[in-house]
């Protein structure tokens, strides 16, 4: 019905005023469906594809019913459960979940494996409502008796076909096992297969079936593209070129290595990119997701640990570097992009011996598109890039930004190759390098009012007078009182100073809370740019071409 409302299906007006202020006023599909019943208390199977709403829709109905409820906060002791198989989809389901409850008076929490449990505990000794969670650390919380499943009145399952795929469906089960037998419990999947189906039968009681999408690729939302490249040489530019434009796109790859590879090749060829594996920490993943998210970087490069987990709008391109195993890995990886009823393309990338596999794969998919033979510079591979993002050499712009720097304290100092080459062996102490090429330095040190942090990302270092020592020790550089750790390994660190202060540099750090930062320099500049960059592990990135010389995060 074109004047369906969320008021009209039955949700809260101050959950709908809640949504109408992040500009969400007209429901999906999914939503107008299944809303009337869970708000109702009934148990439902809503089936989706990623990207058609579910969060929404079960979070409705999840915090109206627990605020409908009522009811005195217990430690330890949560009213609402959402199950979810990874760390990154539990984060984002709770950045949906927690302004609605806000508005109910409700909390929430995240809890997942990875990091120390030490918050997670504090929050669940403080009373929460409604516990967001991955099902491995939850059932570990429980077996130490910090947290109970007693009262839980809702409980939520999300990509429940992905928890199967997995492995988790066991451990679901133990806790499914915990909550009550009466609680009302809502389950979404885009299939039923691999035991979702047992899950079903077993903890649902009557449930309502609601299905918005087949289970086969969003075609007419969706442009899909087969690009076939000649060798392993013609691929690696191919893929250059796709990376190159301004808008936001998601390349995937098989191996967490070869992830991480080419977001470094990215990044050191002009195009900021982001890697996402498993083989990150949890403050890595969360902070080059942010960097993704909030627009510092256009690229994000990724295994299948983000064919579920990323929610992102506007994300115009998915290019399947790899082509995945089968077509289920197809169909969520090109889901990243064509969400929430938006445009997207979809580019698969093959070499001649995997032709025929991707064919199988695509008409399993149920996606109809010829292999086109490209190079870099066809105009069909200039199409899909659309407008590229400008471009700028990394030594010619480090080369730029010196010239124009302000002379200060006697000049920059004009150290040689000789130097370089003994500072990184540890001998040398002072050593400044001034080679327009050489634009990977370690990042130096916060000024005068940030803190010190580890930290292996290029850029040009603050004030002269830094040392440097060879074999990850210590490198100090900035104003007096900064203080920086940088490491690389055996000898294979760089130090770039300066008297004149530093070049701000783009840079998309692993850790700590900002999305990308700025190498510190001397004066305010300096210690704006080092403080805000003092936390967490970096990442080497090239000069950012479009970044002015005053800039800092």
């Amino acid at each position: 019905m074109a004047d369906t409302t969320f008021v009209s299906l039955g949700v809260p007006t101050a959950l709908t005023r809640v949504l109408a202020e992040q500009g969400i006023e007209t429901p999906f599909p999914i939503q107008t469906k299944t809303l009337p019943d869970t708000l109702a208390g009934r148990d439902v199977l809503g089936r989706g594809r990623t990207g058609s709403g579910k969060t929404i829709a079960f979070a409705l109905p999840l915090v109206a019913r627990l605020a409908e409820a009522g009811g005195r906060r217990a430690a330890g002791r949560p009213r609402g459960l959402v199950l979810a198989p990874t760390r990154e989809l539990a984060t984002q389901i709770n950045a949906t979940v927690e302004p609605l409850a806000q508005a109910a008076g409700l909390n929430t929490t995240v809890i997942y494996g990875g990091v120390s449990q030490a918050r997670q505990e504090r929050a669940l000794k403080a009373g929460v409502d409604i516990v967001i969670a991955c099902p491995g650390r939850l059932e570990d919380l429980g077996r130490q008796g910090l947290v109970s499943l007693a009262d839980v009145d809702v409980t939520v399952l999300d990509e429940a076909d992905h928890m199967a795929d997995l492995g988790f469906l066991p451990v679901v089960k133990r806790l499914l096992d915990q909550t009550p037998q009466g609680g009302q419990r809502l389950l979404f999947s885009a299939t039923l297969d691999n035991g979702v189906d047992k899950i079903v039968k077993r903890y649902l009681q009557d449930p309502l079936t609601h299905s918005v999408d087949a289970p086969q690729a969003a075609v007419s939302t969706m442009e899909h593209h087969v690009l076939l490249t000649a060798d392993a040489a013609s691929k690696k530019n191919l893929i250059e070129v796709l990376a190159s434009g301004k808008g936001r796109r998601v390349l995937f790859m098989r191996t967490k290595h070869h992830a991480k590879r080419l977001a470094q090749q990215l990044t050191k060829s002009g195009i900021p990119a982001v890697d996402l594996h498993g083989n990150l920490s949890q403050n890595a993943r969360d902070r080059n997701l942010a960097d993704f998210s909030s627009g510092a970087v256009s690229v994000l490069v990724a295994t299948d640990v983000a064919a579920r987990g990323v929610h992102v709008d506007d994300v115009e391109l998915v290019v399947h570097v790899d082509p995945p195993a089968e077509h289920k890995a197809y169909l969520h990886r090109s889901g990243r992009t064509a969400r929430a009823g938006s445009e997207g393309i979809v580019v698969t990338i093959v070499l001649p011996e995997q032709k025929q596999d991707v064919r199988k794969l695509l008409k399993d998919a149920g996606v109809k598109v010829e292999v086109t033979p490209v190079t870099s510079s066809s105009p069909q591979v200039l199409a899909l890039v659309g407008e590229r993002a400008e471009y700028v050499d990394p030594a010619e712009r480090a080369a730029a930004v010196a010239a124009k720097m302000p002379q200060q304290g006697g000049g920059r100092s004009t150290g040689s190759n000789a130097q370089r080459k003994r500072s990184r062996r540890g001998s040398g102490q002072g050593a400044a390098a001034s080679s327009a090429h050489d634009d990977v330095a370690r990042r130096g040190g916060r000024g005068t009012g940030g803190g010190s942090h580890r930290n292996d990302v290029p850029a040009a270092q603050g004030q002269a007078g830094g040392s440097q020592s060879g074999r990850g020790q210590r490198s100090r550089g900035g104003e007096g009182a900064g203080r920086a750790r940088s490491q690389q390994g055996r000898g294979q660190k760089r130090s770039e100073q300066s008297s004149g202060g530093s070049a701000p540099v783009w840079s998309s750090t692993t850790g700590g809370t900002s999305g990308g930062s700025y190498g510190g320099g001397s004066g305010s500049s300096g210690q704006r740019g080092g403080a805000q960059g003092s936390q967490g592990r970096g990442r080497r990135a090239p000069r950012r071409a479009s970044a002015p010389a005053s800039n800092s995060r």
